[in-house]
């Protein structure tokens, strides 16, 4: 299993996509600078597309639990 815990902070504006031909698929992606200055791609898929987008903000810190897969971070909690 690929499990990763990040922390770092929203260097872009949050995009919301609503995917209506994909069984209603709502997706959120956005970037991440960690502590060590690295840039990282997010992305959240439905329940949590939904909070991400609603809760958080660029220049916030989140803290992420995801797996890695095809050069991105795809969110499991937060």
């Amino acid at each position: 299993m690929n499990k990763v815990f990040l922390i770092g902070k929203i260097i872009t504006e949050i995009e919301f996509k609503f995917i209506i031909n994909s069984k209603n698929i709502s997706i959120a992606s956005f970037k991440i600078e960690t502590l060590d200055k690295q840039i990282i791609q997010i992305k959240a898929y439905n329940e949590i597309a939904d909070y991400v987008y609603r809760k958080f903000n660029k220049n916030d810190i989140i803290t992420i639990e995801g797996k890695l897969e095809e050069n991105c971070v795809t969110m499991v909690k937060w």
